[in-house]
């Protein structure tokens, strides 16, 4: 299709296609940013990207939250026009390091409560370094510029070059990268430029593969004893650098299970035992996860180990299991509908309607929408119900346009429904919610608009 349109705008002419760009560039910033890169000498791009760095930098004008996006947007178009400009790889690098080193003009003084303008530090400024990294002849040089920006971050924003350093540098260059950061730690000014360059230094030490360092510093980093988290993260450098043994024996100084972490270490037990090339613990573990968790993916790895042929056997215990459970889970919901059981699902959703908690929006959201869509209007309005009740009774104002929209829905669903099978039909319900909630008159404007 591109293609096609591509060769009909030749046909128009370079002349009409001239009037078209121009007048585009009177309404888009980044249009006039292309014409005015194309008319240009390589030199005088140069000087001029120089220039809107410069700016940057000197700016002391306060940007609010709500001028901060369009920020953010102009420094997307000044990095657009670096990478459009500049092919040499240390003439790109160099850019970009002043444009690092212009964070304070652009957040110094700028509300980032949305985090639009540090974005553009952390992920298309990273970016672009990673991409003349790669491409210059010396990776000493870009290692090198790194580690400089890195001797400051007050906006924390730099840290990034060394957390991406894996992707541009070869392993020697990353190690001694980390031997240089090593002795910055020991010359840190204080405690908490020491605990950055810390932070900095188990990044590099994951990704150079060094399990040992990577021990060292995270407990360096934290309260002894350490806690789950780290002795966890610890383990999985350690799998990942090829020994399996010492994760095993990481990991085995954390609790068992009843913990936040239980899911995230039985994952990391599953990677440890296949690196041992214990079966026996392995399904062992996969029992657990699946149990925990029951979706596709954890029944395919307990089936990957204990044998296809069970398949059935274990389906009809666990769907078994599930109606057979008081309480709801909506994990498990979902299982069955990834199974097409959605029979089941409704039977179990209906049973349970009463307990569904309207405050776990992300999760009942889109079950609502799996069972619209498979053709199941009275356990979708159910669930709808639940999410518009969350909404009125904890007076979230700030949902109450999402709130307008479910009760709509639940206007459309209705007249799909016949048997609202011991529920309150509709109207009865919406009756009670303007009983209940009349005071709320921001919300009955919204949906009666």
């Amino acid at each position: 299709m591109d293609d096609d349109r591509r060769k009909k705008l030749v046909n128009l002419g370079a002349e009409a296609l001239a009037d078209a760009l121009l007048e585009l560039a009177k309404q888009n910033d980044r249009a006039e940013a292309i014409i005015v890169r194309m008319l240009a000498s390589p030199k005088e791009n140069i000087r001029r990207i120089k220039a809107r760095i410069a700016a940057v930098k000197r700016s002391r004008r306060f940007v609010t939250r709500r001028e901060s996006f369009a920020l953010a947007q102009k420094l997307e178009t000044l990095l657009e026009d670096i990478r459009a400009s500049v092919t040499d790889p240390e003439t790109g690098l160099r850019l970009v390091a002043a444009f690092y080193d212009a964070d304070e003009g652009a957040l110094g003084n700028s509300d980032d409560s949305d985090g639009d303008i540090g974005d553009v530090y952390r992920i298309t400024a990273r970016d672009l370094f990673v991409e003349y990294a790669k491409r210059h002849p010396d990776p000493t040089w870009p290692a090198e510029l790194a580690f400089e920006l890195n001797q400051v971050d007050d906006y924390g924003v730099r840290d990034s070059l060394i957390h991406a350093a894996a992707e541009y540098l070869p392993k020697p260059d990353l190690r001694a990268m980390t031997d240089r950061l090593q002795a910055a730690v020991d010359d840190a000014s204080d405690e908490s430029e020491r605990c950055r360059r810390l932070l900095l230094l188990e990044s590099l030490a994951q990704q150079a593969g060094d399990a040992k360092l990577y021990e060292k510093t995270a407990l360096d980093d934290s309260e002894s004893p350490p806690d789950e988290s780290v002795i966890l993260d610890i383990a999985s450098v350690h799998l990942a650098s090829g020994d399996a043994q010492t994760a095993l024996a990481w990991i085995k100084k954390t609790p068992p299970e009843h913990s936040f972490l239980e899911s995230s270490r039985n994952r990391l037990l599953l990677d440890i035992y296949e690196g041992l090339g214990d079966t026996a613990k392995q399904t062992e573990v996969a029992w657990r996860l699946f149990r925990q968790h029951r979706c596709a993916k954890t029944l395919e790895k307990l089936l990957s180990l204990i044998g296809e042929e069970r398949r059935d056997e274990i389906l009809l215990r666990e769907i078994t299991s599930i109606l057979s459970e008081p309480h709801i889970s909506v994990t498990d919901v979902q299982f069955l509908m990834e199974l097409g059981r959605i029979d089941e699902a409704e039977t179990y959703l209906l049973r349970r309607a009463d307990a569904l908690n309207g405050n776990m929006y992300e999760s009942l959201l889109p079950l609502a929408k799996e069972m619209e869509t498979a053709g199941r209007p009275l356990a979708a309005s159910m669930i709808y119900r639940a999410l518009l009740n969350s909404i009125l009774q904890n007076a979230r104002t700030t949902a109450y346009p999402s709130g307008a929209r479910h009760l709509r829905k639940l206007d459309e669903l209705a007249d799909s429904i016949s048997d609202w099978n011991g529920f309150c039909d509709h109207a009865t319900y919406v009756a009670e919610l303007r009983r209940f909630h009349y005071r709320k008159t921001s919300f009955w404007s919204r949906y009666g608009g």
